[in-house]
């Protein structure tokens, strides 16, 4: 079969090359992006006088009934149709004969791939915030029910302060908003259509790229034809906010699988959610937050490998630019997998505040306040911070905690300590007088939540004018 480019070849593409350029097995999956762009660029050709209206109705006439085949499966992709604009064009000719063959005026495969490329990544965009947002829900919901309850709070995996559960459940919802914030921009940034560019230097024809544009729902046309055709930095700017996420996924993941250990048990995952062991009948596995913390090195490796193919590769157009799609879908579908599961694994998971309770005792968690507290007393920090570490010492050797030092001892250590100089140095709190903005007092936590409540409805009733529009 001939390609629809071979006028000035002689020879066959060789069966061999033909499936080594072929993208269709990849590319493929932008059918609609595909069709709904030529139905707006045609539409946009009739207007202008390109094509009469007959034929601007017959061609998408013709792109309909060809969506309807391949959604059906009576259309079957091969190599030889080598990409999904190609083959679409293709069977389109055969539906409705020569004037098939005009659709392609003032477009090229280089300004087509990309209006193809943008309007899938607007849709799946859309798509993943709204998979976010419920992963944000979730978190509100958890860090309002856990919001007076109270864990211990690591740096270098060493117990480091008293924090509540509803605190640290509060950090992650600042995080996967970051990460909705960055798709926002992302999406801002690549809402403008390239279709109209052409191969690279754009068209004699007199076309109307603002009509096409709008009639695909874009803000505006691209400035340029020759960065149209020839960046895919929007597609890095996705895939490095995929990149990120993934990570945030990943590190909380990492935390389910030491909470649920044995030497933690912080956690009760579902059932649901865990695998056992092929020989060992008592084992009940994190498998899904170990898939997820495993999953982050694909997205890492789709944005690694754009990068790679874009990094030496001259203006404008080149067929490097072919590997774009397989790497972004990639990682589309795997942060998309990546967000549900482990938003419903952590809607389903509860604490064992029984077995967190019997590590609040270790680790001097509340050796900070009080260095704090005798700050107060006119003890200068940093002084204040050699006493308390003599403190933590001698409770060491005596394996008891800091609350149960008695005034003698506290006087050996500095005359000036006392059991009222201390005051309250109890777990509880410590955490109650963490009130400082942004702290983990259940007080301080509950203006967060309520910050984030005001955020995510916003954000809902933001989508819910988007859609309208």
């Amino acid at each position: 079969m001939k390609s629809l480019w071979s006028g000035r070849f002689e020879k066959e593409m060789d069966s061999a090359v033909k499936e080594f350029n072929a993208s269709i097995n990849v590319c493929r999956r932008l059918y609609r992006e595909d069709i709904r762009g030529s139905i707006a660029h045609v539409t946009m050709l009739a207007k202008q006088g390109i094509v009469s209206e007959k034929e601007k109705d017959d061609i998408i006439g013709g792109l309909k009934n060809i969506q309807k085949k391949i959604e059906s499966g009576e259309i079957v992709f091969t190599v030889d149709d080598e990409d999904i604009h190609m083959g679409i064009e293709r069977r389109l000719t055969a539906e409705i004969g020569e004037t098939g063959k005009k659709l392609h005026t003032a477009r090229s495969r280089n300004d087509q791939c990309q209006i193809d490329m943008r309007l899938y990544l607007k849709k799946e965009i859309s798509d993943i915030i709204n998979r976010l947002t419920y992963l944000e829900e979730i978190i509100l919901k958890k860090a309002e029910t856990y919001a007076d309850s109270i864990t211990v709070g690591f740096t270098h995996l060493q117990h480091a302060q008293p924090i509540t559960i509803g605190f640290m459940f509060m950090a992650y919802f600042q995080m996967f908003k970051r990460d909705i914030e960055r798709l926002q921009d992302t999406y801002e940034r690549m809402d403008m259509s390239p279709l109209g560019s052409c191969a690279l230097a754009g068209t004699t024809l007199p076309i109307d790229r603002q009509m096409t544009a709008q009639l695909l729902g874009f803000s505006a046309p691209t400035e340029n034809a020759m960065d149209s055709v020839s960046d895919r930095d929007y597609c890095l700017e996705f895939l490095s906010d995929a990149s990120i996420s993934m990570m945030h996924l990943s590190r909380w993941a990492e935390e389910f699988v030491w909470w649920n250990s044995q030497e933690f048990s912080y956690i009760e995952i579902d059932d649901s959610y865990c695998t056992g062991s092929s020989i060992m009948p008592q084992k009940k596995n994190p498998d899904m937050a170990e898939l997820i913390r495993g999953k982050v090195g694909r997205v890492y490796g789709d944005l690694m490998q754009l990068l790679t193919v874009m990094k030496g590769t001259p203006l404008a157009y080149n067929k490097d630019f072919q590997e774009d799609k397989e790497s972004l879908f990639d990682a589309v579908d795997t942060w998309k997998v990546s967000i549900n599961i482990f938003a419903d694994m952590l809607k389903k998971t509860t604490f064992r505040m029984d077995q967190i309770e019997k590590h609040l005792s270790r680790g001097f968690l509340n050796a900070t306040d009080i260095a704090e507290h005798l700050v107060k007393n006119d003890i200068p920090f940093r002084e204040a911070h050699a006493i308390v570490g003599k403190m933590v010492k001698a409770c060491e050797k005596k394996g008891f905690g800091l609350e149960e030092l008695s005034d003698e001892e506290l006087r050996r250590i500095d005359c000036r300590l006392s059991r009222d100089i201390l005051g309250d140095i109890s777990i509880k709190a410590c955490v109650n007088a963490r009130m400082s903005f942004g702290g983990t007092s259940p007080r301080e936590v509950r203006r967060q939540i309520e910050a984030g409540v005001e955020w995510f409805e916003q954000l809902i009733e933001d989508e819910r004018r988007q859609e309208e529009r």
